[in-house]
């Protein structure tokens, strides 16, 4: 590869490294081509890319920047997957693992933390950013009386026990 060439993939890597929510660093040797081509397929249908890069090229570009501590990943062939959603690349990588187990995740990093195998496995099992915006706008939109019988429930409770302890006086 020529040095212009091997620049200008470093400075492509930077890019990568800087705008990515989460990067997963997986072992790839074993896998086909085509086996290649199905994970690149399956993670841009949901935003995430996959990439192969060489390691030396991969380590430089990672010098001086906040995820600087997952340039240890790169000992063998690796691959690396990356997107905006914290989550997205874990779940795809992890997804694709339990379908074709040559795939090994070494680890990876989200934000500025570095994840070995077993955070990038939790962090997968995590719901997606889409997924918790969709919980919260849920219960934003909850009817405002299931929150007014939530605020009634305990004076309700209070007028039964005094309306009990005046039967009980007129019993009396």
């Amino acid at each position: 590869m020529e040095k212009a060439k091997k620049t200008e993939v470093v400075e492509d890597l930077k890019g990568v490294f800087a705008e990515s929510g989460s990067v997963v660093v997986a072992h790839y040797k074993g896998l086909t081509v085509a086996q290649l081509s199905d994970l690149r397929t399956r993670a841009r249908k949901v935003g995430v890319s996959f990439k192969v890069a060489k390691n030396r090229l991969a380590m430089r570009a990672l010098l001086g920047t906040p995820i600087e501590g997952i340039s240890a990943l790169f000992k063998v062939p690796t691959g690396i997957s990356f997107s905006k959603d914290p989550v997205a690349a874990s779940k795809v990588v992890l997804a694709y693992v339990k379908d074709n187990a040559t795939l090994v995740v070494l680890g990876g990093s989200v934000g500025t933390t570095t994840l070995d195998a077993e955070g990038v496995k939790a962090l997968a099992t995590l719901p997606s950013l889409d997924e918790l915006r969709g919980k919260l706008i849920g219960l934003i939109q909850a009817p405002a009386s299931k929150i007014a019988g939530v605020l009634a429930a305990p004076a309700g409770q209070l007028a039964r026990v005094i309306s009990a302890y005046s039967k009980k006086e007129e019993a009396a």
